[in-house]
């Protein structure tokens, strides 16, 4: 029965589930920040126990004397301490803690290691370019399998460029212009920003590799210039991974931000005031880059280094398992009534959707495993529900168009009207195609849902499929009790969404 769904690249249970003593933590300790985030297990989507910063700012004295500042190693070693006594509160055996640019680079560095160990008893290991680049290249493909193009990873300390396709990484390079520094340089003179820039660019022998495609930015000070964008554009959806920006948007963003002040800014949802110092640099930075590789589009990741060295660790296997699959059934299953119904909807409904793309059968059987998380909510409710966890979910490796239609699927599903406000920021997200399909796979939800109940023998015991010109639901006789009037009903409205007249044929 799970034939379809196992070609679409999923595994045995035994490698999606954690053992009960498989979390792990990695601490990042980077130029401008440092982040403790703590995994519920080496998976290959894990779910994000816990995740806290501290914004240190080690790397702001290097442009100046080559050294970590006393003030900025007292703050990141109190940061620290307490990373280290919430991991042991926690119980995680697995802590990995790592440090990049600025602690690499820093004349004291080791001095800086020696006192995080023996005062928190943290053991740091230091990531060289090499190994930075190879993980901000896995984060992305990670949380963007297919992407095609060339990665920026824009740390405090350094910027890494990576050319990856076919989620293999290509041609890299780690340059020494990271967001404090292009601070540093811009507060010095701002005119001796752009040669700056441009002296460390014209390194990049292999720019003509990025031309003609998306440019991937990662780190926290890119992510903030696509939240400032996402303010500014007012789109309806304000999530950052795979936010999708015109080449043009950068040095829009420039300028800008030389004329906004702080105040304006901190209207920005979700923004972090204490990036505000860097982002005219990174914002003239990420305008030159785009210019430099020619690419045709901006697309941020929320995923970097840390996603990247758990992707590493993982078994090929794990690897090639589809993110949003996995996340979705995770969810299916801790939310649902029935953990095998998803799979079964898929394949039952199968039959009616013959014609679709590899792409949009994929977001079909996302659908199919997230028909069940709203059970518990108010029956009022349940269709706002199925849009909130679609629209606003964890996900990664996927669009805002295809969010969307993953809403359209689970409003329907869970009987929610056409006329509903919500459907309005739907048809601002996804194309009217695939917001029509959407509903249509979430009426079929719903009449498989309302003929079985959850359960699994409904599914077993019955068959949709087109019929001439007809939509036919087929029943055995020994089982022809299961066609209430309320799955007659919903079998109509199904019919009358696909442009069908619906019958019920019991055999």
């Amino acid at each position: 029965m799970l034939t379809l769904a196992r070609r679409m690249g999923l595994a045995e249970q035994a490698v999606r589930q954690p053992a009960a003593d498989d979390r792990c933590a990695i601490i990042d300790i980077g130029s401008n920040s440092i982040r403790l985030v703590v995994y519920q297990g080496r998976t290959r989507m894990p779910a994000t126990m816990f995740n806290e910063k501290v914004m240190a700012g080690l790397g702001r004295g290097l442009a100046s004397n080559g050294r970590l500042s006393r003030g900025a190693m007292d703050l990141a070693v109190a940061g620290l301490r307490r990373f280290a006594a919430l991991t042991r509160a926690m119980g995680i055996a697995q802590v990995r803690t790592v440090a990049t640019a600025a602690v690499r680079e820093a004349s004291n560095g080791q001095a800086f290691i020696d006192r995080v160990e023996r005062e928190s008893g943290l053991s740091i290991e230091i990531i060289d370019g090499e190994a930075e680049a190879r993980g901000a290249a896995f984060g992305l493909i990670s949380g963007i399998p297919d992407a095609d193009g060339v990665v920026g990873d824009l740390g405090g300390g350094s910027l890494e460029l990576i050319r990856v396709q076919g989620g293999i990484m290509g041609n890299r390079i780690s340059l020494p212009i990271g967001a404090l520094r292009l601070d540093a340089v811009r507060k010095r003179d701002r005119r001796a920003l752009g040669p700056f820039i441009a002296k460390a660019l014209d390194q990049v022998g292999w720019a003509d590799q990025g031309r003609g495609k998306p440019f991937y930015m990662v780190g926290g000070s890119w992510r903030a210039l696509a939240q400032i964008h996402i303010w500014m554009s007012d789109h309806p959806l304000p999530i950052v991974h795979q936010y999708e920006m015109p080449p043009a948007a950068p040095a829009t963003l420039f300028r800008s931000l030389t004329h906004m002040d702080a105040a304006t800014l901190r209207a920005v949802p979700h923004l972090s005031t204490s990036r505000l110092p860097s982002l005219p640099g990174a914002a003239m930075l990420l305008a030159a880059v785009v210019k430099r590789l020619g690419s045709t589009s901006v697309i941020a990741s929320g995923f970097g280094l840390r996603e990247g060295l758990l992707y590493d660790d993982l078994a090929p296997e794990v690897r090639a398992l589809d993110p949003l699959i996995e996340a979705a059934r995770s969810e299916g299953t801790r939310q649902g009534r029935f953990a095998e119904h998803g799979d079964m909807l898929f394949e039952w409904m199968d039959p009616l959707f013959a014609d679709e793309s590899a792409p949009v059968r994929r977001l079909r059987l996302a659908a199919c495993l997230l028909s069940d998380i709203a059970w518990r909510a108010h029956p009022d409710f349940r269709a706002e529900r199925g849009v909130d966890v679609a629209l606003h979910g964890n996900w990664v490796a996927v669009t805002a168009a295809e969010r969307a239609a993953l809403a359209a699927a689970l409003h329907a599903c869970f009987g929610g009207s056409m006329n509903a406000p919500i459907m309005a920021t739907l048809m601002q997200l996804c194309p009217p195609p695939l917001l029509a399909q959407a509903r249509v796979w979430g009426l079929a939800l719903r009449l498989g849902q309302r003929l079985t109940g959850g359960t699994a023998e409904g599914l077993a015991v019955s068959r949709l499929e087109r019929d001439g010109g007809d939509l036919c639901l087929r029943l055995g006789h020994a089982h022809a009790d299961l066609a209430g009037d309320a799955v007659q009903r919903r079998l109509k409205l199904l019919g009358n969404a696909l442009g069908l007249p619906a019958r019920l044929v019991v055999i």
